[in-house]
Protein backbone atom coordinates (compact mmCIF):
# COMPACT_ATOMS: atom_id res chain seq x y z
CA UNK A 1 0.00 0.00 0.00
CA UNK A 2 2.27 2.47 1.08
CA UNK A 3 4.43 1.87 -3.03
CA UNK A 4 1.57 2.27 -4.22
CA UNK A 5 1.20 5.35 -2.70
CA UNK A 6 4.91 6.68 -3.62
CA UNK A 7 4.17 5.54 -7.03
CA UNK A 8 1.11 7.47 -7.33
CA UNK A 9 2.65 10.72 -6.18
CA UNK A 10 5.77 10.30 -8.19
CA UNK A 11 3.76 10.09 -11.28
CA UNK A 12 2.25 12.98 -10.53
CA UNK A 13 5.35 14.51 -9.39
CA UNK A 14 6.68 13.44 -12.58
CA UNK A 15 4.10 14.67 -14.96
CA UNK A 16 2.43 17.91 -12.93
CA UNK A 17 6.48 19.14 -13.07
CA UNK A 18 6.31 18.24 -16.84
CA UNK A 19 3.51 19.84 -18.14
CA UNK A 20 4.36 23.70 -16.74
CA UNK A 21 7.91 23.21 -15.93
CA UNK A 22 8.85 25.64 -19.05
CA UNK A 23 6.75 28.21 -17.74
CA UNK A 24 7.54 27.40 -14.46
CA UNK A 25 11.41 28.08 -15.75
CA UNK A 26 10.67 31.50 -17.00
CA UNK A 27 8.59 32.74 -14.18
CA UNK A 28 11.48 31.55 -11.45
CA UNK A 29 14.09 32.95 -13.99
CA UNK A 30 12.53 36.64 -14.40
CA UNK A 31 11.50 36.88 -11.15
CA UNK A 32 14.97 35.99 -9.62
CA UNK A 33 16.50 39.15 -11.55
CA UNK A 34 13.71 41.37 -9.82
CA UNK A 35 15.58 41.32 -6.90
CA UNK A 36 18.10 43.36 -8.16
CA UNK A 37 15.77 45.47 -10.62
CA UNK A 38 17.05 48.64 -9.41
CA UNK A 39 20.43 47.87 -9.97
CA UNK A 40 19.57 46.78 -13.57
CA UNK A 41 17.82 49.75 -14.13
CA UNK A 42 20.86 51.71 -13.11
CA UNK A 43 22.65 49.02 -15.47
CA UNK A 44 20.05 49.74 -18.52
CA UNK A 45 20.48 53.67 -17.80
CA UNK A 46 24.02 54.68 -18.10
CA UNK A 47 23.52 58.10 -18.24
CA UNK A 48 22.69 58.73 -13.90
CA UNK A 49 25.85 60.61 -12.48
CA UNK A 50 27.79 58.24 -10.65
CA UNK A 51 26.05 58.68 -7.03
CA UNK A 52 28.02 61.03 -4.35
CA UNK A 53 28.93 60.37 -1.12
CA UNK A 54 26.27 62.95 0.57
CA UNK A 55 22.83 61.99 0.47
CA UNK A 56 20.10 64.33 -0.70
CA UNK A 57 17.59 66.01 2.35
CA UNK A 58 13.95 65.15 2.45
CA UNK A 59 13.24 68.43 2.63
CA UNK A 60 15.58 69.55 -0.92
CA UNK A 61 13.57 66.18 -2.87
CA UNK A 62 10.54 67.00 -2.30
CA UNK A 63 10.78 70.59 -2.72
CA UNK A 64 12.50 69.54 -6.33
CA UNK A 65 9.34 66.96 -6.96
CA UNK A 66 6.80 69.35 -6.13
CA UNK A 67 8.25 71.97 -8.57
CA UNK A 68 8.30 70.04 -11.70
CA UNK A 69 5.10 68.68 -10.92
CA UNK A 70 3.10 71.30 -10.79
CA UNK A 71 4.94 72.95 -13.89
CA UNK A 72 4.39 69.28 -15.82
CA UNK A 73 1.10 68.75 -14.42
CA UNK A 74 -0.88 71.51 -12.81
CA UNK A 75 -4.56 70.03 -13.68
CA UNK A 76 -3.45 66.20 -12.81
CA UNK A 77 -5.60 64.37 -10.33
CA UNK A 78 -2.68 62.72 -8.97
CA UNK A 79 0.68 63.12 -7.71
CA UNK A 80 3.70 60.73 -6.66
CA UNK A 81 6.61 61.53 -5.47
CA UNK A 82 9.05 59.06 -4.35
CA UNK A 83 11.70 59.93 -2.44
CA UNK A 84 15.71 58.70 -2.61
CA UNK A 85 16.93 55.68 -0.65
CA UNK A 86 19.28 53.60 -0.48
CA UNK A 87 18.81 52.01 -3.64
CA UNK A 88 18.32 54.93 -5.52
CA UNK A 89 19.73 58.85 -5.21
CA UNK A 90 17.29 60.26 -7.76
CA UNK A 91 13.69 61.89 -7.04
CA UNK A 92 10.93 59.36 -9.07
CA UNK A 93 8.13 61.18 -9.86
CA UNK A 94 4.41 60.33 -11.40
CA UNK A 95 0.99 62.04 -12.03
CA UNK A 96 -2.08 60.93 -13.71
CA UNK A 97 -4.10 63.61 -15.31
CA UNK A 98 -8.36 63.44 -14.83
CA UNK A 99 -10.15 60.73 -17.79
CA UNK A 100 -10.78 62.05 -21.07
CA UNK A 101 -13.71 60.88 -22.84
CA UNK A 102 -13.18 56.74 -23.77
CA UNK A 103 -9.18 57.35 -23.19
CA UNK A 104 -9.00 57.34 -20.11
CA UNK A 105 -6.31 58.88 -17.75
CA UNK A 106 -3.40 60.16 -19.33
CA UNK A 107 0.17 59.35 -16.64
CA UNK A 108 3.30 60.47 -16.91
CA UNK A 109 6.49 59.89 -15.13
CA UNK A 110 10.42 61.64 -14.52
CA UNK A 111 13.14 61.48 -12.85
CA UNK A 112 14.87 64.85 -10.77
CA UNK A 113 17.98 65.87 -9.89
CA UNK A 114 17.85 67.20 -6.45
CA UNK A 115 21.12 69.08 -6.81
CA UNK A 116 19.81 71.07 -9.83
CA UNK A 117 16.48 70.64 -9.64
CA UNK A 118 15.91 69.66 -13.09
CA UNK A 119 14.27 66.72 -15.04
CA UNK A 120 17.30 64.21 -15.87
CA UNK A 121 16.99 62.21 -19.21
CA UNK A 122 17.60 58.66 -19.17
CA UNK A 123 17.40 56.31 -21.82
CA UNK A 124 13.76 55.08 -22.68
CA UNK A 125 14.07 51.11 -21.53
CA UNK A 126 12.00 48.86 -19.09
CA UNK A 127 14.89 48.11 -16.81
CA UNK A 128 15.11 45.42 -14.06
CA UNK A 129 11.37 46.68 -13.81
CA UNK A 130 10.30 44.91 -17.12
CA UNK A 131 12.10 41.24 -16.10
CA UNK A 132 10.35 41.60 -12.87
CA UNK A 133 6.62 42.10 -14.13
CA UNK A 134 7.55 39.14 -16.66
CA UNK A 135 7.26 36.60 -14.07
CA UNK A 136 3.42 37.74 -13.35
CA UNK A 137 2.27 39.19 -16.76
CA UNK A 138 4.07 36.95 -19.00
CA UNK A 139 4.40 40.44 -21.17
CA UNK A 140 2.11 39.91 -24.16
CA UNK A 141 -1.04 38.98 -22.89
CA UNK A 142 -3.53 39.95 -21.33
CA UNK A 143 -2.88 40.92 -17.71
CA UNK A 144 -6.07 38.75 -16.30
CA UNK A 145 -5.03 35.80 -18.35
CA UNK A 146 -1.92 35.65 -17.69
CA UNK A 147 -2.30 35.92 -13.76
CA UNK A 148 -4.19 32.70 -14.37
CA UNK A 149 -1.95 31.53 -16.22
CA UNK A 150 0.75 31.69 -13.44
CA UNK A 151 -1.19 31.38 -10.90
CA UNK A 152 -2.29 27.80 -12.02
CA UNK A 153 1.38 26.66 -12.44
CA UNK A 154 2.30 28.03 -8.85
CA UNK A 155 -0.70 25.70 -7.75
CA UNK A 156 0.84 22.99 -9.79
CA UNK A 157 4.76 23.85 -8.46
CA UNK A 158 3.26 23.63 -4.72
CA UNK A 159 1.89 19.61 -5.70
CA UNK A 160 5.23 19.02 -6.97
CA UNK A 161 6.94 20.28 -3.91
CA UNK A 162 4.88 18.24 -1.51
CA UNK A 163 5.22 14.99 -4.06
CA UNK A 164 8.60 15.34 -4.09
CA UNK A 165 9.26 15.13 -0.57
CA UNK A 166 7.05 12.21 -0.62
CA UNK A 167 8.48 10.21 -3.63
CA UNK A 168 12.02 10.68 -2.54
CA UNK A 169 12.58 9.53 1.00
CA UNK A 170 15.56 9.63 1.40
CA UNK A 171 15.61 13.30 0.24
CA UNK A 172 18.04 14.82 2.90
CA UNK A 173 20.08 11.74 2.70
CA UNK A 174 20.71 12.58 -0.67
CA UNK A 175 21.08 16.01 -0.18
CA UNK A 176 25.00 14.87 0.88
CA UNK A 177 25.61 12.78 -2.46
CA UNK A 178 26.84 13.74 -5.43
CA UNK A 179 27.73 10.90 -8.19
CA UNK A 180 28.89 12.92 -10.73
CA UNK A 181 28.95 11.11 -14.77
CA UNK A 182 26.55 9.06 -14.23
CA UNK A 183 24.34 9.98 -16.59
CA UNK A 184 20.51 9.62 -14.87
CA UNK A 185 21.87 9.14 -11.39
CA UNK A 186 23.50 12.12 -11.71
CA UNK A 187 20.73 14.28 -13.11
CA UNK A 188 18.61 13.34 -9.82
CA UNK A 189 21.27 14.00 -7.26
CA UNK A 190 21.38 17.46 -9.17
CA UNK A 191 17.62 17.86 -8.55
CA UNK A 192 17.53 16.68 -4.85
CA UNK A 193 20.51 19.07 -3.86
CA UNK A 194 18.93 21.76 -5.11
CA UNK A 195 15.98 20.74 -3.75
CA UNK A 196 16.33 20.51 -0.55
CA UNK A 197 18.95 23.25 -0.31
CA UNK A 198 16.81 25.93 -0.82
CA UNK A 199 13.62 23.98 0.36
CA UNK A 200 11.99 26.61 2.43
CA UNK A 201 12.79 29.37 -0.05
CA UNK A 202 10.89 26.88 -2.43
CA UNK A 203 7.79 26.47 -0.23
CA UNK A 204 7.92 30.26 0.73
CA UNK A 205 7.98 32.03 -2.69
CA UNK A 206 5.37 29.97 -4.33
CA UNK A 207 2.80 29.71 -1.72
CA UNK A 208 3.19 33.83 -1.05
CA UNK A 209 2.92 33.99 -5.16
CA UNK A 210 -0.69 32.67 -4.46
CA UNK A 211 -1.44 34.63 -1.83
CA UNK A 212 -0.45 37.81 -4.30
CA UNK A 213 -3.47 37.02 -6.14
CA UNK A 214 -5.83 35.21 -3.73
CA UNK A 215 -8.65 37.45 -4.57
CA UNK A 216 -8.81 36.90 -8.54
CA UNK A 217 -8.63 33.00 -7.57
CA UNK A 218 -11.04 33.76 -5.31
CA UNK A 219 -12.98 36.19 -6.70
CA UNK A 220 -16.42 34.49 -6.10
CA UNK A 221 -15.96 34.83 -1.97
CA UNK A 222 -15.22 38.35 -3.02
CA UNK A 223 -18.42 38.88 -4.96
CA UNK A 224 -20.20 37.12 -2.70
CA UNK A 225 -19.60 39.50 0.12
CA UNK A 226 -19.01 42.94 -2.40
CA UNK A 227 -21.32 42.50 -5.48
CA UNK A 228 -20.21 43.18 -9.28
CA UNK A 229 -19.15 45.59 -11.03
CA UNK A 230 -15.96 48.12 -10.76
CA UNK A 231 -17.30 50.02 -7.85
CA UNK A 232 -17.47 47.05 -5.64
CA UNK A 233 -14.14 46.05 -6.86
CA UNK A 234 -12.90 49.47 -5.84
CA UNK A 235 -14.93 48.86 -2.07
CA UNK A 236 -13.32 45.64 -1.51
CA UNK A 237 -9.22 46.85 -2.65
CA UNK A 238 -9.85 50.31 0.10
CA UNK A 239 -10.90 47.61 2.46
CA UNK A 240 -8.59 45.41 1.99
CA UNK A 241 -5.81 48.09 1.50
CA UNK A 242 -6.94 50.56 4.14
CA UNK A 243 -7.19 53.09 1.75
CA UNK A 244 -8.84 56.65 2.40
CA UNK A 245 -11.50 57.67 0.61
CA UNK A 246 -10.23 60.06 -1.59
CA UNK A 247 -13.24 63.07 -2.34
CA UNK A 248 -13.95 64.21 -5.89
CA UNK A 249 -12.82 67.87 -6.77
CA UNK A 250 -14.41 70.48 -5.67
CA UNK A 251 -14.08 72.71 -8.61
CA UNK A 252 -12.86 75.57 -6.32
CA UNK A 253 -9.33 76.60 -6.78
CA UNK A 254 -6.94 76.51 -3.11
CA UNK A 255 -3.27 76.60 -2.93
CA UNK A 256 -1.69 73.45 -1.70
CA UNK A 257 -0.61 73.87 2.43
CA UNK A 258 3.24 73.94 3.12
CA UNK A 259 4.53 70.51 3.01
CA UNK A 260 7.27 70.83 6.10
CA UNK A 261 5.19 70.79 8.83
CA UNK A 262 3.42 67.64 7.55
CA UNK A 263 6.73 65.66 7.17
CA UNK A 264 7.77 66.87 10.22
CA UNK A 265 4.90 65.26 11.90
CA UNK A 266 5.11 62.43 9.97
CA UNK A 267 9.11 62.27 11.36
CA UNK A 268 7.54 62.05 15.05
CA UNK A 269 5.99 58.87 14.20
CA UNK A 270 8.48 56.77 11.84
CA UNK A 271 11.55 57.85 9.73
CA UNK A 272 12.05 57.92 7.15
CA UNK A 273 9.47 59.28 4.45
CA UNK A 274 9.10 56.60 1.99
CA UNK A 275 6.60 58.54 -0.83
CA UNK A 276 4.11 61.27 -0.80
CA UNK A 277 0.53 60.75 -2.41
CA UNK A 278 -1.01 64.16 -3.17
CA UNK A 279 -4.60 63.99 -4.29
CA UNK A 280 -6.74 66.77 -6.18
CA UNK A 281 -3.51 69.59 -6.07
CA UNK A 282 -4.46 72.89 -6.28
CA UNK A 283 -8.17 71.88 -5.81
CA UNK A 284 -10.04 72.45 -2.50
CA UNK A 285 -10.56 69.25 -1.28
CA UNK A 286 -6.71 68.14 -1.87
CA UNK A 287 -5.57 65.53 -0.02
CA UNK A 288 -1.72 65.08 1.49
CA UNK A 289 -0.96 61.69 2.22
CA UNK A 290 2.64 60.70 3.66
CA UNK A 291 4.20 57.22 4.05
CA UNK A 292 6.60 56.68 6.53
CA UNK A 293 8.81 53.63 8.15
CA UNK A 294 11.66 51.62 7.35
CA UNK A 295 11.19 48.72 4.98
CA UNK A 296 10.32 45.31 6.24
CA UNK A 297 9.37 41.93 5.90
CA UNK A 298 6.33 42.81 7.51
CA UNK A 299 5.31 45.81 5.38
CA UNK A 300 4.05 47.81 8.52
CA UNK A 301 4.46 51.60 7.57
CA UNK A 302 3.12 54.67 8.98
CA UNK A 303 0.40 56.60 6.97
CA UNK A 304 -0.61 59.83 7.49
CA UNK A 305 -3.21 61.73 5.37
CA UNK A 306 -3.73 65.65 5.63
CA UNK A 307 -5.89 67.68 4.16
CA UNK A 308 -4.41 69.28 1.34
CA UNK A 309 -5.47 73.32 1.86
CA UNK A 310 -5.04 73.60 5.65
CA UNK A 311 -2.62 70.84 6.47
CA UNK A 312 -5.13 69.19 9.37
CA UNK A 313 -4.53 65.56 10.42
CA UNK A 314 -7.24 63.72 9.17
CA UNK A 315 -6.42 60.02 9.61
CA UNK A 316 -3.28 57.86 10.90
CA UNK A 317 -3.51 54.48 9.82
CA UNK A 318 -3.76 52.00 12.62
CA UNK A 319 -2.81 48.24 14.51
CA UNK A 320 -3.79 45.76 11.05
CA UNK A 321 -5.94 42.85 11.90
CA UNK A 322 -4.27 39.73 12.13
CA UNK A 323 -5.15 38.49 8.68
CA UNK A 324 -4.10 41.21 7.09
CA UNK A 325 -0.75 41.73 8.85
CA UNK A 326 -0.37 37.58 7.88
CA UNK A 327 -1.45 38.59 4.08
CA UNK A 328 1.29 41.48 4.17
CA UNK A 329 4.21 39.61 6.23
CA UNK A 330 3.57 36.87 3.05
CA UNK A 331 3.79 39.57 0.32
CA UNK A 332 6.93 41.55 2.08
CA UNK A 333 8.48 37.98 2.15
CA UNK A 334 7.84 37.44 -1.19
CA UNK A 335 9.14 41.04 -2.52
CA UNK A 336 12.00 41.14 -0.42
CA UNK A 337 12.45 44.74 -0.48
CA UNK A 338 13.16 44.96 3.03
CA UNK A 339 16.69 42.47 2.29
CA UNK A 340 19.89 44.77 2.43
CA UNK A 341 22.96 43.55 -0.04
CA UNK A 342 23.71 40.14 1.71
CA UNK A 343 19.91 38.96 1.97
CA UNK A 344 19.28 40.20 -1.34
CA UNK A 345 22.25 37.91 -2.91
CA UNK A 346 20.66 35.12 -0.82
CA UNK A 347 17.34 35.88 -2.63
CA UNK A 348 19.04 35.85 -6.21
CA UNK A 349 20.77 32.51 -5.33
CA UNK A 350 17.65 30.93 -3.86
CA UNK A 351 15.92 31.86 -6.56
CA UNK A 352 18.91 30.52 -9.06
CA UNK A 353 18.75 27.31 -7.16
CA UNK A 354 15.13 27.56 -7.88
CA UNK A 355 15.41 27.95 -11.50
CA UNK A 356 18.12 25.02 -12.09
CA UNK A 357 16.16 22.52 -9.68
CA UNK A 358 13.08 22.59 -12.47
CA UNK A 359 15.29 22.67 -14.97
CA UNK A 360 17.31 19.65 -13.66
CA UNK A 361 13.98 18.04 -13.40
CA UNK A 362 12.95 18.74 -17.46
CA UNK A 363 16.33 16.79 -18.02
CA UNK A 364 15.62 14.26 -16.08
CA UNK A 365 13.00 13.31 -17.90
CA UNK A 366 14.41 12.89 -20.85
CA UNK A 367 17.24 10.93 -19.70
CA UNK A 368 14.94 8.69 -18.13
CA UNK A 369 13.06 8.15 -21.07
CA UNK A 370 16.09 8.32 -23.77
CA UNK A 371 16.65 4.79 -22.99
CA UNK A 372 12.82 3.31 -23.04
CA UNK A 373 10.89 4.82 -25.02
CA UNK A 374 13.54 6.49 -27.94
CA UNK A 375 13.80 9.45 -30.07
CA UNK A 376 9.81 9.35 -30.55
CA UNK A 377 8.24 12.03 -31.71
CA UNK A 378 6.79 13.45 -28.37
CA UNK A 379 10.55 13.10 -26.55
CA UNK A 380 12.39 14.56 -29.59
CA UNK A 381 9.49 18.26 -28.66
CA UNK A 382 10.72 17.94 -25.00
CA UNK A 383 14.08 17.91 -25.41
CA UNK A 384 14.18 20.63 -27.94
CA UNK A 385 11.93 22.78 -25.60
CA UNK A 386 14.03 22.04 -22.43
CA UNK A 387 17.41 23.35 -24.79
CA UNK A 388 15.22 26.63 -25.65
CA UNK A 389 14.06 27.31 -22.12
CA UNK A 390 17.14 26.38 -20.47
CA UNK A 391 19.63 27.83 -22.48
CA UNK A 392 17.73 29.82 -24.70
CA UNK A 393 15.74 32.16 -22.46
CA UNK A 394 19.20 33.20 -20.60
CA UNK A 395 20.37 33.70 -24.43
CA UNK A 396 17.36 35.67 -24.38
CA UNK A 397 17.76 37.82 -21.74
CA UNK A 398 21.34 38.62 -22.24
CA UNK A 399 20.08 39.81 -25.87
CA UNK A 400 17.53 41.45 -24.34
CA UNK A 401 20.60 43.61 -22.41
CA UNK A 402 22.37 43.53 -25.47
CA UNK A 403 19.55 45.52 -27.33
CA UNK A 404 19.86 48.43 -24.25
CA UNK A 405 23.82 49.22 -25.66
CA UNK A 406 23.02 48.79 -29.18
CA UNK A 407 19.68 50.22 -29.85
CA UNK A 408 19.54 53.98 -30.85
CA UNK A 409 18.73 56.16 -27.80
CA UNK A 410 16.53 58.67 -29.28
CA UNK A 411 14.18 56.10 -31.03
CA UNK A 412 10.15 56.17 -30.79
CA UNK A 413 9.24 52.91 -28.38
CA UNK A 414 12.53 52.36 -27.30
CA UNK A 415 12.16 50.44 -24.86
CA UNK A 416 9.43 48.21 -26.12
CA UNK A 417 11.94 47.05 -28.75
CA UNK A 418 14.30 46.56 -25.99
CA UNK A 419 11.56 43.58 -24.76
CA UNK A 420 10.91 42.50 -28.75
CA UNK A 421 14.70 42.23 -29.27
CA UNK A 422 14.44 39.49 -26.29
CA UNK A 423 11.56 37.49 -27.79
CA UNK A 424 12.64 37.73 -30.93
CA UNK A 425 15.75 36.31 -30.19
CA UNK A 426 14.30 33.59 -28.22
CA UNK A 427 12.18 32.42 -31.42
CA UNK A 428 15.20 32.22 -33.21
CA UNK A 429 16.74 30.35 -30.84
CA UNK A 430 13.81 28.00 -30.34
CA UNK A 431 13.79 27.79 -34.24
CA UNK A 432 17.62 26.53 -33.90
CA UNK A 433 16.82 24.03 -31.27
CA UNK A 434 13.92 22.50 -33.37
CA UNK A 435 16.29 21.90 -36.49
CA UNK A 436 19.40 20.54 -35.09
CA UNK A 437 19.88 17.36 -33.17
CA UNK A 438 20.20 17.25 -29.53
CA UNK A 439 23.50 17.00 -28.60
CA UNK A 440 24.81 19.76 -31.16
CA UNK A 441 22.14 21.82 -30.23
CA UNK A 442 22.70 21.79 -26.25
CA UNK A 443 26.63 22.57 -27.26
CA UNK A 444 26.01 25.20 -29.71
CA UNK A 445 23.31 26.95 -27.73
CA UNK A 446 25.59 26.93 -24.61
CA UNK A 447 28.37 28.36 -26.24
CA UNK A 448 26.11 30.97 -27.76
CA UNK A 449 24.93 31.61 -23.73
CA UNK A 450 28.65 31.78 -22.79
CA UNK A 451 29.46 34.37 -25.77
CA UNK A 452 26.41 36.94 -25.08
CA UNK A 453 27.01 36.82 -20.92
CA UNK A 454 30.73 37.30 -21.25
CA UNK A 455 31.02 39.72 -24.16
CA UNK A 456 28.04 42.42 -22.09
CA UNK A 457 31.04 44.40 -20.42
CA UNK A 458 33.26 44.28 -23.22
CA UNK A 459 29.76 46.21 -25.17
CA UNK A 460 29.52 48.00 -22.29
CA UNK A 461 32.48 49.61 -22.44
CA UNK A 462 32.53 50.19 -26.05
CA UNK A 463 29.26 51.86 -26.00
CA UNK A 464 28.98 53.95 -22.88
CA UNK A 465 31.92 55.29 -19.59
CA UNK A 466 30.33 52.99 -17.47
CA UNK A 467 32.64 50.19 -17.36
CA UNK A 468 34.57 48.40 -15.02
CA UNK A 469 37.28 50.61 -15.54
CA UNK A 470 35.58 53.07 -14.09
CA UNK A 471 33.20 51.75 -11.47
CA UNK A 472 35.61 49.48 -9.75
CA UNK A 473 38.22 52.32 -9.07
CA UNK A 474 35.05 54.50 -7.51
CA UNK A 475 33.46 51.08 -6.03
CA UNK A 476 30.08 51.84 -7.49
CA UNK A 477 29.35 48.11 -6.98
CA UNK A 478 25.22 48.08 -8.14
CA UNK A 479 27.16 48.69 -12.15
CA UNK A 480 30.33 46.98 -11.60
CA UNK A 481 28.47 44.18 -9.93
CA UNK A 482 25.78 43.78 -12.70
CA UNK A 483 29.32 43.62 -15.00
CA UNK A 484 30.99 40.77 -12.61
CA UNK A 485 27.87 39.05 -12.66
CA UNK A 486 27.17 38.34 -16.43
CA UNK A 487 30.81 37.71 -16.58
CA UNK A 488 30.52 34.92 -14.31
CA UNK A 489 27.21 33.74 -16.10
CA UNK A 490 29.52 33.57 -19.12
CA UNK A 491 32.51 31.61 -17.55
CA UNK A 492 29.76 29.37 -16.25
CA UNK A 493 27.93 28.69 -19.82
CA UNK A 494 31.34 28.19 -21.00
CA UNK A 495 32.33 25.47 -18.59
CA UNK A 496 29.24 23.68 -19.60
CA UNK A 497 29.55 24.13 -23.12
CA UNK A 498 32.83 22.46 -22.68
CA UNK A 499 31.86 19.24 -20.88
CA UNK A 500 28.64 18.86 -22.43
CA UNK A 501 30.70 18.97 -25.71
CA UNK A 502 33.43 16.13 -24.46
CA UNK A 503 30.47 14.03 -23.48
CA UNK A 504 29.06 14.64 -26.85
CA UNK A 505 31.71 13.70 -28.64
CA UNK A 506 32.28 10.59 -26.58
CA UNK A 507 28.79 9.51 -26.80
CA UNK A 508 29.60 10.07 -30.60
CA UNK A 509 32.34 7.80 -30.78
CA UNK A 510 31.14 5.15 -28.73
CA UNK A 511 28.09 5.00 -31.34
CA UNK A 512 30.30 4.63 -33.94
CA UNK A 513 32.39 1.90 -32.56
CA UNK A 514 29.26 -0.46 -32.14
CA UNK A 515 27.90 1.07 -35.34
CA UNK A 516 31.40 -0.57 -37.05
CA UNK A 517 31.32 -3.96 -35.21
CA UNK A 518 29.40 -7.53 -36.86
CA UNK A 519 26.01 -7.56 -35.35
CA UNK A 520 27.08 -10.56 -33.28
CA UNK A 521 29.69 -9.00 -32.13
CA UNK A 522 28.33 -5.81 -31.00
CA UNK A 523 25.66 -8.10 -29.05
CA UNK A 524 28.15 -10.00 -27.16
Amino acid sequence: MKNAFRQTMGWLHTWSGLVVGWVLFFVFLTGTAGYFDVEIDRWMQPERPLPSAARPGEAAAVDAGLKYLAAQAPGAERWFIGLPEDRTSDVRLFWRKPAAGKEGPASGRAYVSVATGEPVNYRDTGGGQLLYRMHYDLHYLPALAANWIVGICAMVMLVAIVTGMIVHKRIFRDFFTFRPRKGQRSWLDAHNILSVLALPFHLMITYSGLVFFAYLYMAPVVTASYGFGENARKTYFDELLDRDQIPQRAGRPASLTPLAPLLEEVHGRARPVQFINIYNPGDANARVVVAGGPLTPTRARTVLTFHGTTGELLRASGPRSAPMATYQILLGLHEGLFAGPLLRWLYFLSGLMGTAMIGAGLVLWTVKRRAKIGETFGFRLVERLNIATIVGLPIAIAAYFWANRLIPVGIEGRAAWEAHAMFIVWAVVLSHALVRPGGPAWVEQLWIAAAAFALLPVVNALTTDRHLGVTLPAEVWELAGFDLTVLAFGLVFAATALRAGRRHRAETRNEATWGSLPRQEAAE
